[in-house]
């Protein structure tokens, strides 16, 4: 498996003892894969603009009292190449790239464009863990059965993995379509917190983690967030997720579940602004840390 160097690995980690494929706990794979984005283009750059901007992170995380790639190292893998690679063919191509990665005993962190690539990413985890939760964050339902006549759109990506028969805890939706309301209304699988439920209930994060089963799947949609805290996505929503309050969730979540992997995705980078991508850097070696610390 072709793994980057100094130059390009995340947090620009230079013991290869810590950043070496073979020896590595934790691997980064990048699916730089935008077919299907509807307003604003260029999340196929997030992928390498996250991995560019983790070079600035601190090693230390002065929260865990740790330098968290030290627990295990991160391995960062060169990205997929989609070329002629569209739809069930690009998530077909996903999925198998990830099996490799899970059955090389890896933890698997995703860096994806478009969201439609968390397809790929839940079907491999779900052959080698079975009846995994998938817990989203996102603006989005994404439960469309299909978007501009393709059910493998971005906005379609939470109707397929709801067709594997897994259960979905959605956390901090705020646009959707009166379909995807219906849908969420008559599944017995998928439970959603909206951001304006969320704001009124002081226990949200206990009921939501109580609804996830003990095995976890998590993607993070970086609209998920308030545009003032990550303003460079595809399609940005009001009153979304602040960093504390997500951060709080997501310790939470690692400490009482079993999170066997998880994906970054929908960040598209524009000229001259940096913290959409930073802030994403930062987030997944803290999310890398606490899976790194459990016991």
């Amino acid at each position: 498996m072709k793994y980057l160097g100094t130059e390009h690995n995340f947090l620009g980690i230079e013991d290869e003892n810590l950043y070496a494929y073979e020896k590595a706990r934790f691997v980064i794979q990048s699916a730089p894969y935008e077919h299907t984005s509807s307003y604003l283009q260029g999340s196929a750059k997030g992928p390498q603009a996250i991995l560019e901007t983790s070079h600035f992170v601190e090693f230390y995380d002065e929260e865990l009292d740790q330098e968290s790639f030290r627990m295990g190292g991160i391995a960062t893998l060169a990205p997929i190449d989609f070329t002629g690679k569209f739809d069930a063919d690009a998530i077909e191509l996903i999925e198998k790239h990830t099996d490799r990665l899970i059955s090389d005993g890896k933890f698997v962190v995703s860096l994806g464009a478009e969201h439609s690539v968390t397809l790929g990413f839940v079907k491999s985890h779900m052959k080698k863990y079975g009846n995994i939760s998938v817990l989203q964050i996102d603006a989005h339902s994404d439960l469309r059965f299909a978007y501009h006549d393709n059910i493998y759109s971005h906005a379609s990506v939470m109707a397929r993995v709801n067709e594997l028969g897994l259960n979905i805890v959605q956390i901090g939706i705020r646009a959707q379509c009166k379909e995807e309301a219906d849908l969420i209304k008559s599944s017995s699988n998928i439970t959603t917190f909206y951001a304006h439920q969320i704001r009124r209930n002081t226990d949200w994060m206990d009921e939501a983690i109580s609804a996830l089963g003990d095995s976890v799947y998590l993607t993070i949609d970086a609209d998920g967030f308030d545009p003032s805290v990550i303003p460079c996505v595809g399609t940005a929503e009001p009153n979304g997720l602040f960093w504390n309050e997500t951060v709080e969730f997501l310790t939470k979540v690692i400490r009482l579940k079993k999170v066997v992997g998880f994906d970054v995705v929908e960040v598209a980078p524009q000229e001259g602004q940096i913290i959409s991508e930073f802030t994403l850097a930062k987030l997944i070696y803290r999310l890398i840390g606490l899976i790194a610390a459990k016991k």
